[in-house]
């Protein structure tokens, strides 16, 4: 039986997540919600010009509530590539119903962080600040590395899109993982990256860089799918991603 999945959010990122879901056999996109009505009741697999037997209609919450879309099509897990209040839209109707969360969100201020602990009391969520699985399989060996080396010198390098507005949550993650301050960051705005980060590991007399570049949104999916798999399992709780990638590095 299919993975059934609620997505939140229908920006570009959410677009290519919807894709990715949709070509993926072991997933049923049953809807998005977004805050616009533009686009309301247009079918997904439509819109992305994808051959799917899956419903995956768009509403907006102009004219649905969150309890009304879950009680009409229930879901088994939330994706949410929205904004930082969308969980405020989702979470708590979500949990009342063991509904499991997955959150793609950059930034939460700690007042969201909080509500995250208080939903996870009742059913699993999981937040990261950037899905993708290569970068946190970069974060993962980053960590192996300062552990070898616990006095190399580390900068951290982030590339973004012209547009995109304060340092990367993923740089700052990175930063708060090796214990190093943000002054560390060094930020890249221009043209259209999606995204690139990079760890500079300057030793006396070599030098080591770990990368991790996205050359497209779909990554963003690939990672929720991942997660989503690995999440299905287990129990109510506040997990990361360093929780489900921890089982695969036990060699």
């Amino acid at each position: 039986m299919k993975v059934k999945i609620g997505l939140v959010g229908f920006g570009k990122t959410g677009k290519a997540v919807a894709s990715v879901i949709l070509q993926n056999q072991e997933f049923s996109l049953e809807w998005v919600l977004r805050r616009t009505t533009i686009l309301e009741n247009r079918s997904v697999p439509e819109f992305l010009g994808l051959e799917s037997e899956e419903p995956g209609l768009i509403y907006s919450t102009e004219h649905i509530g969150i309890d009304e879309l879950l009680d009409k099509h229930p879901v088994d897990i939330i994706v949410d590539f929205s904004a930082q209040d969308g969980i405020y839209v989702y979470g708590k109707s979500a949990a009342k119903r063991q509904v499991k969360i997955i959150s793609a969100i950059s930034h939460y201020t700690q007042k969201e962080l909080d509500l995250l602990t208080t939903l996870s009391q009742e059913t699993a969520v999981f937040w990261s600040p950037n899905i993708t699985l290569g970068v946190n399989y970069l974060l993962f060996s980053a960590k192996f590395l300062q552990k070898i080396a616990p006095g190399v010198d580390i900068e951290i390098i982030e590339e973004h899109f012209k547009q995109k507005e304060g340092i990367s949550g993923t740089a700052v993650k990175i930063a708060h993982a090796l214990d190093l301050d943000v002054s560390n960051i060094n930020s890249v705005r221009a043209g259209g990256i999606v995204g690139k980060h990079e760890l500079i590991f300057g030793f006396p007399y070599q030098t080591v860089r770990l990368i991790h570049e996205s050359i497209s949104r779909e990554a963003f999916g690939n990672g929720a799918l991942f997660i989503a798999k690995n999440l299905a399992h287990l129990k109510k709780g506040q997990y990361n991603f360093e929780d489900i990638l921890r089982p695969y590095f036990r060699l």
